[in-house]
């Protein structure tokens, strides 16, 4: 009995012992670092568009409003070259490309943040699409403290954190690798169009928290109660990229018209190509299918203000439009 429970402590203290001992990449200019410098040749292409969803400055504190600092062209071109946008408590950004990036050797793109040093890290969920409305997370995981509050000019060590954007400091992108997302049905790796970024929330508070692929709360800096609170989007940079595809795209791509966009509230919407549409189907924001259509106008009645995704399927493919409805 006693031989039992002497087993039992011991498979506890060898397992807990061996999670909190597991470490990740360390900062930049450490050996094993896997931070890359925004000069670095590796780098073939930057963002060409970007959409942002501000967060609050404090989720907490919601009187005092949204985010602000930056806008969306900010995450255009090459880390360092035109500013920041923030995008404040949980809020997000979608980036877009003049190619669909592939899944190639080694990381296929890299994100950039502004952290003026290397332990002071907002941190921020990647996810990737091919289609602009089914997203894939990047498996992250964080071994920070999930019981004491990081405090707003905190420290993060960048060795308890993986697959998470902003684990270095400004200049030196994060990589992600689309290997590890091989055998997934919901994307196609050769083409991934879209890349989304999601600020941590980086609160041990249960009712804010965001977390990691292993339910793990992730601890950052928080709260960071300013205009440029939260992740502050510098760049993406593309490593590997697809141009035979994208060349395909773009053509299609300017068959379809869209008019009017944006659109008034109850207007209609007529969608003309030079190939037969087929179906068009609509998503909102959160890339939640609306309905299907089978004709060639959408009537915008029952929408609500704010942005959308029209997948308009065509016989040689499909194209993702977004529509402002006013």
């Amino acid at each position: 009995m006693h031989s039992k429970v002497f087993f039992f402590i011991a498979l506890f203290f060898i397992t807990f012992f061996s999670a909190n001992a597991q470490t990740y990449a360390p900062a930049v200019g450490q050996p094993g670092t896997t931070a890359i410098h925004k000069d670095s040749s590796v780098f073939v292409n930057w963002v060409t568009g970007c959409n942002v969803i501000r967060g609050y400055q404090d989720i907490s504190n919601t009187s005092l409003g949204f985010a602000n600092a930056g806008d969306s062209s900010m995450a255009f071109g090459i880390a360092l070259s035109n500013g920041v946008v923030s995008l404040g408590d949980g809020g997000s950004a979608i980036c877009t490309f003049q190619y669909p990036i592939k899944n190639g050797t080694g990381p296929d793109f890299a994100v950039f943040e502004n952290s003026f040093d290397d332990t002071f890290l907002e941190l921020a969920l990647v996810e990737v699409s091919s289609d602009g409305v089914n997203y894939v997370r990047f498996a992250s995981h964080s071994i920070t403290d999930t019981v004491n509050q990081t405090g707003t000019f905190g420290s993060t060590d960048a060795t308890k954190i993986n697959n998470l954007a902003g684990k270095y400091r400004a200049a030196y992108g994060t990589p992600f690798d689309l290997e590890e997302m091989v055998g997934n049905p919901n994307i196609n790796l050769n083409s991934i169009t879209h890349v989304k970024i999601i600020d941590v929330v980086g609160s041990v508070n249960k009712a804010y928290a965001k977390r990691d692929s292993y339910n793990n709360m992730i601890n950052d800096p928080w709260p960071t109660a300013f205009s440029s609170g939260g992740f502050d989007l510098d760049a993406i940079g593309v490593i590997n990229q697809n141009t035979s595809v994208g060349l395909k795209e773009n053509v299609l791509e300017k068959s379809i018209s869209v008019y009017p966009n944006p659109a008034s509230k109850g207007q209609e919407i007529i969608f003309s190509s030079t190939e037969k549409i087929g179906s068009i189907e609509l998503y909102n924001s959160l890339g939640e299918k609306l309905n299907t259509t089978a004709t060639n106008s959408l009537n915008t009645r029952e929408l609500v203000t704010g942005f959308y995704f029209a997948k308009i399927n065509t016989s040689k493919g499909s194209v993702i439009k977004k529509l402002i409805i006013n």
